[in-house]
């Protein structure tokens, strides 16, 4: 199956996109409770209830809980 070829072109001030949709992928949060974080460990971005930090390299890192393979397949079920 051949996928729709899309053309992107830069605007002649470099900084923009034409065929770039608008916005941000994550959706809007008016609280802090409701943002994304992405985990330290598989860079995914999670919500913040199901992250917990953990001392990594001398420094306190946001990481899945209770693992990042857990909770992959807690939420692809």
């Amino acid at each position: 199956m051949a996928k729709t070829e899309v053309k992107t072109a830069v605007v002649a001030d470099g900084l923009r996109y034409k065929a770039k949709t608008p916005g941000s992928p994550f959706r809007a949060s008016a609280s802090f409770s409701g943002a994304t974080m992405s985990c330290f460990m598989c860079g995914k971005h999670r919500v913040r209830s199901q992250m917990r930090t953990r001392q990594l390299l001398g420094k306190s890192q946001t990481v899945c809980a209770p693992s990042c393979k857990a909770l992959d397949e807690l939420t692809d079920s």
